[in-house]
């Protein structure tokens, strides 16, 4: 299958590239920047949602399934991009918020028994929203409470009304039928719910991601998501609407869990590699890599939701996590500006987003020039440092961070298939691919020396593997004789 191996660049269309100069990217602009991703080796892109929406939680506070919202353009300018995208041999990938609607979408209005509610005085449970706060909401006009996984402003769906079905289907098959190749699956482990609402018991270990809010760290989140049947029964109906297509599903959940999602999609986010603690220890990493890897999970260190790498991995280890996530195998995904080492911004005063990501959404930077190239106007969020990392000064320097993803990205295919992990000694992380290739990263804060890997084939740095000796936070690739 094509996406087997692929590389999947991760787009946030509003601060991608601005067109028309109103401060916001949009399609348009994604079309005139598809030769980028061309450079750097992508399979494909992802768009995060691009759908009307009040923009509460920016576009997964959707208002319409089966439309363009203005600010990003119309049907006419998706089209023209997703033909721009095949003729460059680009797969497309739409992500789709099947878990809830916006408070503002007609079906709250038309369809109130597509939603989940209780009646009664108080709140029916102690379920925690992961924004903070209940879950569930007061309707004055319907003098009911309705739930909301998210903001009050993301009232969830029904999955057990099959009407809720039935509408979610003919959204898939919309976007599929204009040609769109698969889709990214957001919250997908909220679909299924406990029918009873029951409460959630306390927790009695640490959560493997820990949360910001500590009310929300104090419940065990069994009744509230990833409950059986209905998670299983809400995936195989989204299968059935998307046939062959690609699907990949956001579940924060541990690998243990994963079985009955990939009964139904294609491939889940590892997000135990993209929540590994710092300082990155080999034995704990071996570990996370072995599990997802049986289970064919995708990699992934960075999206819209997290702090940037250099960020929350530090400056010394971005490299390293670069070529940790091109050299597994299987499928990757890479945020926009990844490539080039962007760091979170200070975000807006007032913040834009309530639940504090701000900070991962400023916009891509171009080239050194007023707000990066991104546009022509102020934009939404202010270009964080041009001057330091751009496009266009890193694509003509052969040791830019730049040019290692596309040397990386390139030497993919030459890796061949599986992976067996390997003892290299203390810090160090190494695998082989393949027949023929051994992948070390130091992860310690000292030098180490290698033996027995081959001649050198790539490496995150000039001084990365000198004299058979790895640096600190340094990684290689090596091919056996």
């Amino acid at each position: 299958m094509w996406w087997e191996n692929a590389v999947i660049y991760q787009i946030y269309p509003r601060s991608f590239q601005d067109s028309n100069g109103d401060g916001i990217g949009d399609l348009a602009g994604i079309e005139s920047r598809l030769d980028h991703l061309v450079e750097l080796g992508a399979d494909g892109l992802w768009t995060s949602p691009i759908y009307p929406s009040p923009m509460a939680d920016f576009g997964y506070d959707v208002s319409g399934y089966e439309d363009i919202d203005p600010v990003f353009g119309d049907l006419a300018s998706f089209d023209a991009l997703l033909a721009a995208a095949h003729a460059r041999g680009l797969k497309l990938l739409m992500d789709l918020v099947p878990c809830h609607t916006s408070i503002e979408h007609p079906w709250f209005r038309d369809h109130p028994d597509w939603y989940v509610w209780a009646d009664g005085d108080a709140p029916p449970n102690n379920w925690v929203a992961a924004f903070g706060g209940s879950a569930w909401t007061w309707h004055e006009r319907r003098a009911r409470w309705y739930l909301h996984s998210f903001y009050p402003e993301q009232p969830d769906l029904d999955w057990r009304n099959c009407e809720v079905v039935a509408a979610m289907q003919g959204a898939v098959r919309f976007w599929l039928d204009r040609g769109v190749d698969g889709f990214r699956l957001d919250a997908i482990d909220r679909l299924g719910k406990d029918p009873q609402l029951r409460d959630n018991p306390p927790a009695t270990e640490p959560p493997l991601f820990p949360h910001r809010l500590p009310d929300f760290n104090a419940l065990d989140h069994i009744h509230s998501k990833n409950t059986t049947p209905e998670t299983g029964v809400a995936l195989a109906a989204i299968r059935e609407a998307a046939g062959d297509a690609f699907l990949i599903g956001e579940i924060y959940l541990p690998t243990t869990d994963w079985p009955v999602y990939l009964e139904h999609l294609d491939r889940v986010f590892a997000f135990e590699l993209f929540h590994a603690q710092l300082p990155w220890e080999p034995a704990a990493l071996r570990a996370v890599i072995e599990r997802a890897f049986e289970l064919d999970g995708a990699w992934v260190f960075s999206n819209h939701d997290a702090a940037r790498l250099p960020t929350r991995l530090g400056e010394e280890n971005v490299r390293l996590a670069a070529m940790l996530l091109l050299t597994l195998p299987g499928m990757a995904f890479v945020y926009q500006g990844d490539e080039i080492g962007l760091v979170d911004g200070p975000g807006a005063d007032p913040p834009f987003d309530r639940a504090g990501r701000d900070g991962p959404r400023h916009p891509m930077q171009w080239d050194s020039g007023r707000n990066g190239g991104f546009s022509s106007a102020e934009p939404w969020l202010a270009a964080v440092d041009p001057e330091r990392r751009n496009v266009a000064d890193q694509r003509e320097d052969p040791r830019s961070l730049l040019a290692l993803y596309r040397r990386l990205i390139e030497f993919r295919p030459a890796l061949g298939p599986g992976m067996a992990m390997r003892d290299a000694g203390s810090g160090v992380l190494a695998y082989e691919r393949g027949e023929g290739h051994v992948i070390a990263l130091n992860l310690a804060d000292e030098p180490h020396e290698l033996s027995g890997v081959g001649s050198l084939v790539l490496s995150t740095g000039a001084d990365a593997a000198a004299s058979g000796v790895l640096a600190p936070h340094a990684g290689a690739v090596f091919e056996r004789a």
